[in-house]
């Protein structure tokens, strides 16, 4: 065969896969596009693909690859990356003592505006994590978030005198996502700078991490279904892949779920994700809501009282959140294992279209368990 049919039939595949991949992608949603895109940009070296770290004393700081913003990438969908993290180099004790994340351009490494941050996870691996700590029966008894930093929310300290504590040398799994609510016309790229400040004092209260969140139950046979009863607490859900849970009794749930125009109501029982033996006292809440919400609330149904309320301010012209109240408290909150608790999230959807929501909240409550044995 010559060269020059080779050559015709090599360029005949190369254009059918270009058409093929272009159809795939075309059928992508925004999220799944982002993901794309930003790989392959990352991968071409089109836009920088490395994370850079700039590690202090006591503060652990780096900054991410750069992502793409060429429009409107709602909360869960713009350009992300992730990154292993050990805060020191050896196995000596530490103990987290805040979380931070701001949004930089990625040519002057400024500071911009933090509308481009939809969130911030800290994830851990909780094998090595509890095995370190001689901890082995917490294994596998929650999702091994430690917090989560978002918009309204980009910076997170915990009480003085009270720390998350690691052993230096563990990995921590940090994800940093991007958002664009309200330029439908940007082209730049942006870069998130994470900071984790830590001590390596003596004298610092353990806490635990607890994450708590909003379940909805939708109709698993008709999860889209219009209209729902306005008095109900069922929900449509976004996506049934993720954030989709079933309870005991084969019923689906939704941490994630769409919220109609006007003022609306949601609440869900919280007891088993706190799964609080005896007593516990709460001294710090990290908050993870999108915009539209008003106010996400801990309740205490037995007692009748609130166990924390964070408010929460919308921008008042554009789509976004100016600021979430989160909770630091040296002196704590008692919580009990007989006491019924749930959450309670009241939004305000001003825009004409459906928009997307979730609540959660990452509580720390003081371990007495692990301060014995560090003792």
């Amino acid at each position: 065969m010559r060269k020059s049919k080779i050559y015709k039939i090599l360029g005949v595949i190369v254009l059918l896969v270009g058409i093929g991949g272009g159809i795939y992608y075309a059928q992508l949603s925004n999220r799944h596009k982002a993901i794309v895109k930003t790989y392959l940009l990352h991968a071409t070296g089109i836009t920088d693909g490395n994370w850079v770290v700039e590690s202090k004393v006591n503060t652990y700081k780096m900054i991410s690859p750069s992502f793409y913003i060429d429009g409107i990438y709602k909360s869960m969908e713009g350009p992300k990356a992730t990154n292993y993290v050990q805060l020191t180099t050896d196995s000596t004790l530490v103990w987290i003592t805040s979380f931070e994340v701001k949004a930089l351009d990625s040519k002057t490494k400024q500071h911009i505006s933090n509308d481009f941050i939809c969130h911030m996870n800290v994830d851990f691996n909780d094998v090595n994590y509890y095995t370190n700590l001689g901890l082995k029966d917490r294994i596998g008894s929650q999702y091994p978030r430690m917090t989560s930093l978002s918009h309204g929310l980009e910076k997170f300290e915990l009480p003085k005198g009270y720390g998350i504590p690691m052993k230096g040398n563990d990995f921590l799994f940090v994800t940093t996502q991007s958002l664009n609510h309200n330029l439908p016309d940007e082209n730049r790229t942006i870069k998130h700078e994470v900071s984790i400040t830590y001590s390596k004092e003596k004298n610092i209260k353990p806490l635990m991490t607890r994450t708590i969140y909003i379940q909805l139950p939708y109709d698993k046979n008709d999860p889209f279904k219009e209209p729902l009863d306005p008095m109900s607490n069922q929900c449509i859900p976004v996506e049934t892949k993720n954030h989709s849970y079933p309870d005991e009794n084969g019923n689906m749930l939704s941490g994630h779920w769409v919220i109609p125009k006007g003022k609306k109501t949601y609440q869900s029982s919280v007891d088993k994700q706190l799964h609080i033996k005896d007593s516990m006292r709460l001294h710090a809440a990290a908050v993870h809501v999108h915009p539209f919400t008003s106010s996400i609330t801990l309740f205490d149904v037995t007692a009748n009282k609130v166990i924390f309320k964070s408010n929460v301010i919308n921008h008042k012209n554009a789509i976004g959140l100016t600021k979430i109240d989160a909770l630091s408290s040296e002196e704590g909150i008692w919580m009990y294992e007989n006491h019924k608790y749930i959450l309670t999230m009241d939004v305000n959807n001003t825009s004409n279209i459906q928009q997307d929501m979730m609540g959660s909240m990452f509580l720390f409550f003081y371990d007495e368990e692990l301060d014995s044995k560090l003792k």
